[in-house]
């Protein structure tokens, strides 16, 4: 039986999403794309990669799908739109690009993404509702809240800890057992050397507080 899958969200990273469980349709697994949905009204009847944006995203319930994923970049919003479908009862899946690797023991928790050649080491246990980008690399006994979003080419090296709602951006890395306090920003080629308390943004190397 397939599996039909609904994105919430029509923009780049839904695409994302999108063409990774083409692909894993491609290689014979059981997936479809059910639709996206977006509250953009000027998104909908659009198609993407032959898939339709079907209305907005509180239509959710009332569409046909076996399980949704949410594919919207921003974390506040991602984890509104999750904590909203949780009380509804829809079911949460997580996506992950066939080239990724993930330790036998790895926990990952529902509705993340998981972007190709992403790797995952032993012991790392990853919340809800997670974007992990294309080629990031979690080191061992890793902690990842719920809602954060890892950029393309982050590495995070063994027991850091990332709290709920940070961003690490691009290219960013993470020196051993340092904390990213919640909603926490990272930026873009970063190097992390000390603990990053809650609500705020670091970058440079090494990197030091922007604003909180």
């Amino acid at each position: 039986m397939t599996m039909r899958i609904l994105i919430l969200g029509g923009g780049a990273h839904a695409q994302t999403i999108a063409d990774v469980i083409l692909q894993l349709a491609d290689g014979g697994q059981p997936f479809s794309v059910a639709g996206f949905l977006d509250d953009d009204p000027a998104l909908h009847g659009a198609r993407y990669q032959g898939i339709a944006v079907l209305g907005p995203i509180a239509a959710a319930p009332a569409i046909p799908h076996d399980g949704i994923i949410i594919g919207v970049g921003a974390n506040q919003v991602r984890r509104r739109i999750y904590e909203t479908m949780d009380a509804a009862g829809l079911p949460f899946v997580t996506v992950r690009h066939p080239s990724a690797v993930l330790a036998r023991d790895v926990v990952v928790g529902p509705g993340c993404y998981i972007g190709a050649t992403a790797v995952v080491s032993v012991a790392t246990r990853i919340g809800a509702n997670v974007l992990l980008n294309g080629a990031g690399c979690l080191g061992h006994h890793n902690t990842i809240g719920d809602h954060v979003h890892i950029g393309p080419g982050v590495s995070t090296a063994g027991n850091v800890r990332i709290g709920v709602e940070a961003q690490i951006g691009i290219g960013a890395t993470i020196l051993p057992g340092r904390t990213i306090g919640a909603r926490a920003i990272v930026g873009a080629g970063a190097v992390v050397t000390r603990d990053v308390p809650d609500g705020v943004t670091v970058v440079g190397s090494p990197a030091r507080p922007l604003r909180r």
